[in-house]
Parts: C-alpha cells; structure tokens; sequence
C-alpha cells in the first residue's frame, strides 16, 4: 500500500478528514490534528517532540515508537494519544 493510500485509511480509521501536504497535519477530527507515519522505523523522541510542538495530539505509526518516545509522552504530554498500527499504545 503507497504511504498516501495508508495515511488516507488512516485518517478514515480515526473518523477524520485526510488533509495532508507539507506543513500541515495528515487528518483533521474536530480540534484533534493527527499524524500518520508510514515507514517501518520506530519514531524517535527528537521526531515525537517536533510533532508535539506543532500541536499534534495524535501519531500512528505503521513501524511503533521508541522506549523514549513512549516515556516522553506519559510524563510530559499525557494529552497525546500514541497509535501502533492501529492499537493505542
């Protein structure tokens, strides 16, 4: 499946609206801005931190999230939800 075809699924998944491009969140649900990751890596606590400061409350990852990443969230964001293949993690 193409990475666009995944983040459009996605945003469907979680109820929101896909809206993509550069700069701006993948999908839209009321005020809720959620990114899609498409890529087998997990996500880094530097990339977890970016998101979080451009106001992102929801990340799916396809690949998951680092030890990290997981521990920064529940200390520092707990108003973010982490998405794992669909699963909150």
């Amino acid at each position: 499946m193409s990475w666009k075809r995944y983040e459009k699924s996605k945003a469907r998944d979680h109820r929101g609206r896909h809206v993509g491009g550069p700069g701006n969140a993948d999908y839209v649900r009321g005020r809720a801005k959620g990114e899609v990751k498409h890529r087998k890596a997990p996500l880094t606590k530097t990339e977890v931190v970016k998101l979080a400061r451009k106001g992102i409350k929801e990340i799916e990852s396809q690949g998951g999230f680092t030890r990290p990443a997981e521990e920064y969230v529940k200390k520092y964001r707990s108003e973010m939800k982490l998405f794992k293949r669909g699963r909150r993690q």
